[in-house]
């Protein structure tokens, strides 16, 4: 696999107390099988759709239990560089750029609205062995309280154009890389408990959105909207049993006109 440009999404984990309960959630939700536990890591294990590595799920270490929520990581060229930007444009760094063995360099941060996001650098590992088929990766938002710190911070670290969707009603806008939008970015909607911090909604793709939201409810996690058909597929928001937020998507059920931006 190449290397990424700079700001593509490509990698994705989460951290999980109980990461057995977590493995058989996603393992019916999404098909995944797991890898062997990395003790060097932490425990960290892959996780795997039809063979290819598409995420990974992780204990957390002693002192360091949090919430359970998935982190989006965004190609870097120069892990250090990108921490340089995240500081000089409002945002917090929260684990200083950190060699990974001769896998890569990851870096944890927060943009100035509290979005939760890493930055890696590949070394020997490039991130997503595959992308947009069940199972995968498909799509990212940040979705968060403070959209105007959003789109000033992303492109500013990452060298993003932006476009919004043309909707007098809603405030959507793309993140992109030339080659069309890599990330999108969602206000939170005012009947989101405040309680809920601005995140990164990861979009996992599936083959039934209606069966993975029944996965999900069978499993003890919870529908918070959907599902609804759009002209990008039939998705649903949902949040596992340890209370991480992600999204299912299945594109190839769409309906109505791609919408414009600009």
């Amino acid at each position: 696999m190449a290397d990424a440009s700079e700001g593509t999404p490509i990698w994705a984990d989460a951290m999980f107390p109980d990461l057995e309960g977590a493995k058989a959630f996603y393992g019916e939700v999404l098909g995944w099988t797991f890898g062997e536990s990395s003790p060097e890591y932490g425990g960290y294990t892959r996780a795997f759709a039809d063979g290819k590595a598409v995420a990974a799920v992780v204990p957390p270490a002693p002192g360091q239990e949090g919430p359970s929520r998935w982190c989006l990581y965004l190609a870097s060229p120069d892990a250090a560089a990108t921490a340089g930007r995240i500081r000089e444009n409002g945002g917090t760094v929260l684990l200083e750029p950190t060699q990974v063995g001769e896998l890569g360099t990851m870096c944890l941060a927060r943009d100035p609205g509290g979005v939760f996001f890493g930055v890696w650098q590949g070394g020997t590992y490039k991130g997503f062995e595959a992308t947009n088929v069940p199972g995968s990766f498909c799509w990212a938002e940040v979705v968060t309280r403070e959209p105007g710190k959003a789109d000033a911070f992303f492109p500013a670290v990452f060298g993003y154009g932006v476009k919004a969707l043309v909707d007098p009603e809603g405030d959507f806008k793309v993140f992109d890389l030339g080659r069309g939008p890599v990330l999108g970015r969602m206000e939170t909607t005012d009947d989101s408990p405040p309680e809920v911090p601005s995140y990164v909604q990861v979009y996992w793709t599936v083959a039934d959105c209606d069966a993975a939201v029944a996965a999900v409810r069978r499993r003890g996690g919870r529908l918070v909207f959907g599902p609804m058909t759009t002209p990008f597929g039939r998705f649903a928001a949902v949040v596992d049993p340890q209370g991480a937020p992600f999204a299912v998507i299945d594109t190839a059920t769409t309906e109505g006109e791609m919408p414009s931006f600009t």
